[in-house]
């Protein structure tokens, strides 16, 4: 990797982190009752942490969010979520969301788990 040259998406997950770290700084107790309230949310329980992570990364596929689709990518693979799990999932909210939802997948999700994983397929 070029050291001059940050790849995207690392570079919008130290935006985003930057971000949270602003808010949480101008609004603690708000940001403190936030993770509090996911942290709870992706606990291990009737769902596995992983099932969580892609269940996250469809909906934010379908709600068009880039942030929480590269966030839930990187979630999906540090609880680790193949390849081919991630792409059934894209399946699934492009069914549900539509050719919206399916450009997301086969672009910005793909260029995600390309980079995040350092399996980068031509």
């Amino acid at each position: 990797m070029d050291e001059q040259h940050t790849p995207y998406i690392q570079e919008a997950l130290h935006h985003y982190k930057e971000g949270m770290g602003y808010f949480t700084e101008q609004m603690p107790e708000v940001a403190h009752k936030y993770h509090e309230f996911t942290e709870a949310c992706f606990k291990e329980g009737s769902l596995s942490k992983k099932e969580k992570q892609l269940i996250a990364l469809a909906l934010s596929m379908n709600a068009q969010d880039e942030y929480c689709m590269i966030y839930h990518v990187k979630g999906c693979l540090d609880q680790g979520a193949s390849r081919e799990e991630i792409l059934e999932a894209i399946a699934v909210t492009g069914a549900f969301g539509g050719g919206a939802a399916l450009s997301q997948g086969v672009t910005l999700i793909e260029e995600a788990v390309s980079e995040l994983s350092g399996d980068v397929v031509s």
